[in-house]
């Protein structure tokens, strides 16, 4: 069911969005012509009849929507028109376009920004068009949750993304650890990460993180605190609760690596851009990685849930939801490109087939899955995640300088007296 908490929307962030009110139902024309086509008359799949439709995602997902553009385009009539719009710029770009009548027919959005855009009427609602899928009640419920509002259904998944405790199996085996053996609790983790350090390879570290990077820091730790049994905010994300003894446990784990020496140089002022690059390089031995990266690993990788302080696993379910704009044209089209996303036709071989996640757990154990069993872990371990979304999460969190940075530079850097005051300060934002 939708929360309170999910409905709760990043308002902050794009109060500059000026949109009409709710769009109700797929009321943009099909084949471009000025007369709605409700929503009770389009095909369960839509339209194909050689339109072309315009899409816009962000710099990080730029991989799998290519992937996904470019199956889309070779077999249907339609063509999707992709564009590709730096990270920094995307919640600008969506917000002016919004306001003057501007978007695309489709869009993709980072997870946290949905609720804020689908309260503020960007997207259609696609209620009938979902609810008409038979596998409905398979797709990722994050994602559906974040696109719902006062009942009415306006995004579907368009790329997951997963936190995944991911580890350089050789480096692993030269530290006499079992290569294939995840850590199983917070201990385990920092111990392994002590005995890539201790082997004193040149430029190789035992964990890496951003320490100045406030989504980084949420993407990663918070899952520790949801596999230990507790929460990180309150129901209607009004609340931080990150002074907890399990949210300290986190900090401490974390100060203790940095204090010996095992967190990579660079962490301490690491703001997003590069703190993936020694993992990638093979030269960091263990540490929580996105799961949409390991295609790209050249190296062999163990895969993992984050794990608590005694043991559990989690996930960030993050990533991308996309659906239907408010100023679209072609809605019947656009939503034949929807529901073609969503087959197992394109779950498996577009996206498991590339090595990424699937949105549907009925698919989780795939043909390709079933080749690399790191598949199948990451597809199980995101139904045991999830995504946290409050009005002010923008500011509390991933803001430059956000009261949570302060916490966790405070706690891992200093000493770690400030996290009840600092967890007050996250509070005296999500709270406003």
């Amino acid at each position: 069911m939708f929360t309170t908490r999910r409905r709760a929307a990043l308002r902050a962030a794009t109060a500059f969005v000026a949109a009409g009110a709710l769009v109700g139902g797929l009321t943009a024309c099909a084949g471009g012509s000025d007369t709605p086509t409700p929503a009770e008359s389009i095909p369960a799949e839509g339209v194909d009849d050689g339109s072309t439709l315009t899409l816009w995602t962000r710099a990080p997902m730029e991989a799998q929507a290519n992937l996904l553009v470019d199956a889309y385009n070779a077999s249907h009539e339609n063509q999707v028109e992709l564009t590709v719009v730096p990270n920094d710029d995307y919640v600008a770009k969506v917000g002016a376009a919004a306001g003057s009548g501007g978007l695309p027919d489709l869009f993709a959005a980072d997870i946290v920004y949905v609720p804020n855009w689908v309260q503020q009427g960007l997207f259609a609602d696609i209620t009938e068009q979902i609810d008409g899928l038979d596998y409905k009640d398979t797709i990722n419920q994050g994602h559906l949750s974040a696109g719902t509002y006062e009942g009415a259904e306006h995004v579907l998944p368009f790329v997951l993304d997963l936190s995944m405790l991911m580890w350089n199996k050789e480096l692993f085996a030269e530290a006499g650890l079992d290569p294939e053996k995840a850590p199983a609790s917070l201990a385990e983790f920092a111990d392994a990460a002590k005995a890539v350090q201790d082997l004193g390879k040149d430029g190789v570290s035992g964990t890496s993180t951003g320490l100045n990077c406030g989504g980084c820091l949420v993407f990663t730790w918070f899952p520790s605190i949801w596999a230990s049994g507790d929460e990180v905010m309150n129901d209607d994300g009004t609340e931080a609760l990150l002074a907890s003894d399990t949210a300290k446990e986190v900090y401490s784990t974390w100060q203790d690596l940095e204090s010996y020496g095992a967190v990579a140089p660079g962490s301490a002022d690491e703001t997003g851009a590069t703190w993936v690059a020694g993992f990638q390089e093979g030269k960091v031995g263990v540490m929580p990685y996105p799961a949409t990266l390991l295609p790209a690993l050249d190296f062999d990788a163990g895969v993992a849930g984050i794990p608590g302080v005694d043991g559990g696993e989690s996930t960030f379910v993050g990533g991308d939801g996309i659906g239907i704009s408010k100023d679209s044209k072609l809605s019947a089209q656009a939503w034949n490109f929807l529901s073609w996303m969503m087959s197992e036709e394109t779950q498996v071989q577009v996206l498991a087939k590339a090595g990424n996640a699937v949105s549907r757990s009925d698919l989780a154990d795939n043909e390709y899955a079933a080749e690399d069993p790191r598949l199948v872990t990451i597809n199980e371990v995101a139904a045991m995640g999830d995504t946290p979304v409050a009005l002010n999460f923008q500011q509390a969190y991933n803001a430059p300088g956000s009261p949570w940075i302060t916490l966790v530079r405070n706690a891992v850097l200093g000493d770690g007296a400030a996290v009840d005051a600092d967890n007050d300060e996250i509070t005296a934002i999500l709270s406003q």
